[in-house]
């Protein structure tokens, strides 16, 4: 082989070698990928413009904490791994993020199976059911400290319905034969149709907008 071909051949293999800063993948494959290999995220409908902005849909379920160092950056992250983070705090998932992921994907399947929706967005009229849009903080006047109501930010409003979701999930499988997929499936299900006697997420949210109302 002469030193012109193995030029060439060096050159086409440096041409296949992906750059080091350049984007994990293309903007066209992003859009064309599908949450676990089976789930559209492109055509999700937001029926409550306060919260659209803070509630980001990607193919992407982890992403190796690409934002964890970036001051309000979590809004970039996948409400879906958003999600899977929340269900891994707690005693029995810390830190275990693939056994989350695989709740996750598994109550997806059983949103599916019982509605024949997309269970993406299930969990997007979930989490907008389930935001409270008011709560109290405390005010000290003197020596006393007087409750108050107060409009909940939009980033928060996600916060707190993912944190009440995460909760009914985990009240619903302690010391129960209900699998945590089962009951996570359950509970998407039922905040979906804002079902109150169902769903702990949408019970909670009437109830801290009951007594935000109440110190008004």
């Amino acid at each position: 082989m002469s030193g012109e071909e193995v030029e060439a051949d060096d050159a086409d293999a440096a041409a296949d070698e992906p750059e080091p800063d350049a984007p994990a993948a293309s903007e066209a494959a992003n859009e064309n990928a599908e949450l676990f290999g089976v789930w559209d995220v492109t055509e999700i409908a937001y029926e409550d413009p306060s919260t659209k902005r803070y509630m980001t849909v990607t193919p992407i379920a982890h992403t190796m904490g690409r934002h964890a160092s970036k001051q309000f950056q979590k809004s970039e992250i996948s409400l879906v791994e958003r999600l899977i983070n929340r269900l891994m705090q707690t005693d029995e998932n810390t830190g275990k993020k693939q056994q989350a992921t695989r709740i996750v994907r598994d109550a997806f399947d059983v949103i599916f199976e019982r509605t024949e929706e997309n269970p993406v967005q299930i969990l997007v009229r979930a989490v907008e059911n389930a935001a409270p849009r008011e709560e109290t903080v405390r005010l000290k006047y003197g020596g006393i400290s007087v409750p108050k109501a107060v409009d909940v930010a939009p980033q928060r409003r996600v916060d707190q319905a993912l944190l009440f979701i995460s909760d009914g999930v985990a009240n619903a499988t302690y010391k129960s034969s209900t699998s945590a997929a089962e009951a996570l499936a359950n509970e998407l299900i039922a905040a979906a149709d804002y079902d109150a006697n169902a769903s702990y997420s949408i019970s909670q949210k009437e109830e801290r907008e009951r007594v935000a109302a109440a110190a008004r």
